[in-house]
C-alpha cells in the first residue's frame, strides 16, 4: 500500500552524506531583486536533513527572501527550531488543507514518501524542491514529470553538488583541452556505516517496505551525489543520454540493499562512466569524481568543491563556491534563471536507480571475506582491500568480478533500457 500523501513515514537519515552548506553568493540573498515579496514556503520533514533546510530557511527568512509559513512532520519540531509564526502540522494533507498561497514546498522525507508527497505538492500552485533521490522507481519518475508538466510547476531535485562552481571550471578545462581528450569518468566513494546506521529507521537499507519501493542502497542514497555528479560532468542528464548500464551489487551488512557496488555506464556519446562505491571501508574518505584525459586527470572532491588538475605541466588545486539550490529555485521563479538541478535532468540518474531496483538481489559476502570492527551498534563491516579494489575498478572501468576478487562471485547484470 502506498504511503498516504499526508504522512511523513519515519525520519530522514542522519546527515551522513550531505554537503556542508558552504555555498557562496555574489550578493546577499534578495539583493538582486529588492522589490520581490518574500516567498511563502512550507517544509515537509523537519528532522534529519530537514534540519539543514530549517537552517537555510532561517538564513533566507532573515534576509527577507522567504517566509516559512508552515512545516509538516509526524514528529513535531524541537522547541525553538521553527519561527513562532510558523504553523506546525502532522502531515502534508493537513498542512495543505489549512494553508493557502504557498509559493514553494520543500520535501525532505524518506525515499518511499517522495512520490506521493511530490504529487500532492504538484497539485497545488506551488513549485517543488524535492530531496534526492527524486523517487524510488522510473514509473514514479514518469508520473512526477507528467504532473509537473500538466500543472506548469517547476521542480528542483536536491543534488546540492550540482550547484558547485567547480562544474563550470570543469566545462572550461575540457573545452580548452587542458587534460586532452576525455576518455572516461569514474566516481569513487568509500565510507563507513555502522550497525546503528541501519537501525536508525524502518526503511534503512531496504529495497521495499510493504510492497512500496525504497531502494536505499549505497549508490541511490548515501553516495548518490557521486553518481549524479559523474553523470552531470559527462553530459548525461536525461534518459536518452544513456546507451548501456550494468550493475554488480554486494552486501556485507544484514540488509536488503547493496552496500558495496560497481555501476558501469556508457553514455549515448560513447563515454564510459564507472561508479565504484562502498560503505564497508576501513575509514571514511571524501568521495570524488575523476576525469581521465589523454593528457592528464582532473579530480573533483564534490563535498569540498575542490578541483585538482594534473598534467605534464604540473598540478593545480582550487576550492570553489557553490550556489544554494533553494535560492536558485526562487531565482527561477522570479527571473526565469535556469534551474541547476531540474527534474528532467535527473532522468539519467533515475535509470541508474531503476537498474539497481530491478537487478538481482545484492550478493551477500561470505563472512570469510569481511570483518567487523568495533562493538555492538558501533561495529562496522570492513572488506579487506576494498580501497584498492575501488581504485582498480574506477581506473580500469571493470567490475569486481572482472578484477577477479575472491569475494566477487557474480557477473555484471545488464539493465534493459526502456524503449524511447
Amino acid at each position: 500500500m502506498e504511503t498516504p500523501a499526508g504522512t511523513v513515514a519515519g525520519t530522514q537519515p542522519r546527515n551522513q552524506h550531505r554537503l556542508t552548506p558552504a555555498a557562496t553568493h555574489a550578493a546577499e540573498p534578495g539583493a538582486e531583486h529588492p522589490g520581490v515579496p518574500a516567498a511563502r514556503v512550507a517544509l515537509v520533514g523537519v528532522h534529519g536533513f530537514g534540519t539543514h533546510h530549517l537552517r537555510n530557511l532561517e538564513r533566507l527568512q532573515g534576509a527577507g527572501v522567504v517566509h516559512l509559513v508552515a512545516v509538516a512532520d509526524p514528529t513535531p519540531p524541537a522547541p525553538g527550531s521553527v519561527p513562532a509564526t510558523t504553523a506546525v502540522f502532522p502531515g502534508l494533507t493537513e498542512l495543505l488543507a489549512d494553508t493557502s498561497g504557498l509559493d514553494l514546498i520543500i520535501v525532505a522525507t524518506p525515499i518511499q514518501t517522495h512520490a506521493p508527497l511530490g504529487l500532492a505538492a504538484l497539485a497545488t500552485a506551488a513549485d517543488l524542491y524535492l530531496e534526492k533521490p527524486p523517487v524510488a522507481s522510473l514509473a514514479d519518475f514518469s508520473r512526477l514529470c507528467d504532473a509537473a508538466a500538466a500543472n506548469g510547476r517547476s521542480v528542483q531535485i536536491g543534488f546540492q553538488s550540482l550547484g558547485s562552481h567547480a562544474l563550470k571550471a570543469i566545462e572550461k578545462l575540457l573545452a580548452d583541452g587542458t587534460i586532452g581528450t576525455l576518455q572516461g569518468i569514474s566516481a569513487t566513494g568509500r565510507w563507513v556505516r555502522d550497525r546503528a546506521y541501519y537501525k536508525r529507521s524502518r526503511w534503512a537499507g531496504k529495497r521495499t517496505i510493504d510492497g512500496v519501493d525504497v531502494v536505499d542502497g549505497v549508490a541511490t542514497n548515501p553516495l548518490a551525489h557521486a553518481v549524479a555528479t559523474a553523470l552531470r560532468i559527462a553530459g548525461a542528464r536525461t534518459t536518452a543520454d544513456i546507451a548501456s548500464l550494468e550493475t554488480e551489487l554486494y552486501r556485507a551488512n544484514q540488509i536488503e540493499s547493496d552496500d558495496t557496488s560497481v555501476i558501469r555506464i556508457r553514455t549515448s556519446a560513447g563515454l564510459p562512466i564507472t561508479c565504484a562505491l562502498t560503505l564497508c571501508a576501513t575509514e571514511s574518505v571524501e568521495p570524488y569524481v575523476t576525469l581521465q584525459g589523454s593528457e592528464g586527470t582532473a579530480v573533483f572532491h564534490y563535498t569540498e568543491d575542490r578541483l585538482t588538475v594534473e598534467t605534464a605541466a604540473g598540478r593545480s588545486e582550487e576550492v570553489f563556491g557553490r550556489d544554494d539550490l533553494t535560492e536558485n529555485l526562487l531565482a527561477h521563479r522570479n527571473t526565469g534563471a535556469p534551474l541547476i538541478s531540474p527534474l528532467l535532468d535527473s532522468g539519467a540518474f533515475m535509470l541508474v536507480l531503476e537498474a539497481i531496483r530491478t537487478a538481482p538481489l545484492p550478493a551477500p559476502l561470505d563472512e570469510a571475506h569481511f570483518r567487523w570492527v568495533g562493538e555492538g551498534d558501533a561495529a562496522h563491516a570492513v572488506v579487506p582491500g576494498i580501497e584498492e579494489a575501488l581504485a582498480r575498478a574506477a581506473r580500469q572501468h571493470a567490475t569486481f568480478s572482472e578484477l577477479g576478487l575472491p569475494w566477487a562471485g557474480t557477473a555484471p547484470h545488464a539493465f534493459e533500457l526502456p524503449a524511447s
